[in-house]
């Protein structure tokens, strides 16, 4: 199982979107679509799918949170072609980042927003083969800007299987940011890659909870011990979501969690949901007395 899992939020688009994106990748498909009732945010949609393998997770949970390059997913292309395909299909209705061409890091690259917001940075990689197809990349601005490498060392502590990948920094004048130091930091986490960077330039934008990170935990302990290290933020706390330290958004949830929301009964998916709605962290116990109705 894949343990560390992305999370979009939507405002109605979920399912619209990952049916989109299905269509853009090879080995995707849709996993699972229910709806769980009575939510702060009225009745949510949730969408599990894969794309190229890989694993995400989408909620239509309403307008609350946007995104922004704070976290895009790169996409390692075997090819000047495919990158062409994914940029004419992501770009319809959204924005151009970073201009289609040829830059120092690739022979052929584009950053582009699609038309639900989220952001694509789209790469022909070369010696494709044991490289992950989608890789989310965290953009390190504002107050946490200089702080990418300090980022990944403090995940790669947390997770087991974990390493550090290629770290490249700014050369003189390559930053207008006086506190950026990294341009590019690969790192894996549990064998899921990821990528960090400081910001070279001031944005307005940060990390929010429309992009989170879902880990899937075993049992109570690993579910303490996730929490115990990421969260940061008491206020942020809600439904098994936290904040770390960076501002970036986790979920910490139980890998049981799943089968209940998508194979329960609609008596135990109301009462899972009415049980870990009260919750900050998820106390598996409680959880279980509530699908056994106790």
């Amino acid at each position: 199982m894949q343990k560390i899992v992305p999370h979009l939020w939507y405002d109605k688009e979920a399912k619209e979107a990952a049916l989109f994106y299905i269509s853009l990748f090879e080995q995707s498909r849709l996993l699972n679509v229910t709806v769980i009732g009575d939510t702060p945010s009225g009745d949510s949609e949730i969408v599990d799918f894969e794309l190229a393998g890989q694993r995400f997770s989408a909620i239509s949970a309403g307008p609350y949170f946007r995104f922004n390059p704070s976290i895009s997913l790169m996409v390692a292309c075997e090819s000047v072609e495919e990158v062409n395909i994914k940029w004419k299909a992501l770009s319809e209705g959204g924005s151009e980042l970073m201009p289609l061409g040829e830059y120092p890091f690739s022979r052929w690259y584009g950053w582009v927003q699609d038309k639900y917001g989220l952001s694509w940075q789209l790469m022909f990689t070369e010696n494709i083969q044991n490289v992950q197809k989608i890789t989310p990349n965290m953009l390190f601005s504002n107050e946490v800007c200089g702080k990418a490498e300090e980022a990944v060392k403090y995940y790669t502590g947390i997770f087991e299987d974990s390493e550090t990948g290629t770290v490249s920094r700014y050369g003189e004048g390559e930053a207008e940011n006086s506190k950026a130091e990294v341009n590019y930091a690969g790192f894996k986490l549990d064998g899921f890659s990821l990528s960090a960077m400081d910001n070279a330039y001031d944005t307005d934008f940060g990390f929010n909870e429309a992009f989170s990170l879902m880990v899937y935990c075993k049992d109570q302990k690993e579910i303490d011990y996730f929490w115990d290290r990421l969260s940061a933020v008491p206020e942020a706390e809600q439904c098994g979501w936290l904040k770390d330290r960076f501002g970036v958004s986790w979920q910490i949830v139980p890998e049981y969690m799943d089968n209940i929301l998508f194979n329960g009964s609609e008596a135990e998916i109301r009462r899972v949901t009415e049980a870990f709605l009260k919750m900050k962290k998820f106390d598996l116990e409680a959880l279980e007395k509530a699908r056994k109705g106790d």
